[in-house]
């Protein structure tokens, strides 16, 4: 199974497109960096260029991509939610206009999944993807926030494979 991971963001987005067979590896990764003296118009367009390419050319079953954190209260993040909203409708539009699945996580769900512990630091979780991986320790922070989300996706697959194949009570040998 081949994933185009995405942390998105309209200066920055992390990409990464990982497999699993035969054996978990990292593909290619990277990150989309864009001025922000252009327009906003103009960098949602270039990322759209970006993540159309990376379809075509890696041809992913399944996209998968970080939910905004939004926060509550004080710790509220209304304006970065909305510019990381706008990243994610690019991701979207490219991977429905080829017929692939979308799958959401998110950051804590992300950090469960790679850690499994929900409130992992940034630099446990690059540690995490590094060594999985077999990467070096320099890796940006976004291109590894992009592989921790596909390494999420690979055991949320591996673990609702698992639950399908459970012996339903009473049959056992």
């Amino acid at each position: 199974m081949t994933i185009l991971a995405i942390d998105p963001g309209t200066l920055r987005m992390g990409y990464g497109v990982v497999v699993s067979h035969p054996v978990m590896e990292a593909v290619d990764y990277g990150v989309i960096a864009l001025p922000s003296s252009m327009s906003i118009e103009s960098r949602l367009y270039q990322m759209y260029t970006h993540v159309h390419n990376l379809i075509a050319i890696f041809r992913p079953e399944a996209v998968a991509i970080e939910d905004p954190f939004v926060g509550r209260g004080e710790h509220s993040f209304p304006r970065s939610s909305l510019a990381i909203g706008q990243a994610q409708a690019v991701v979207f539009v490219g991977a429905a206009s080829q017929g692939i699945e979308i799958c959401r996580y998110k950051p804590a769900e992300v950090k469960m999944g790679v850690a499994d512990y929900g409130r992992a630091t940034k630099e446990q979780i690059r540690n995490i993807v590094t060594s999985t991986f077999n990467l070096p320790a320099t890796l940006e922070e976004d291109a590894a926030d992009a592989l921790a989300v596909g390494l999420c996706h690979l055991s949320h697959r591996h673990a609702t494979g698992a639950l399908l194949n459970e012996i339903p009570p009473g049959q056992e040998r």
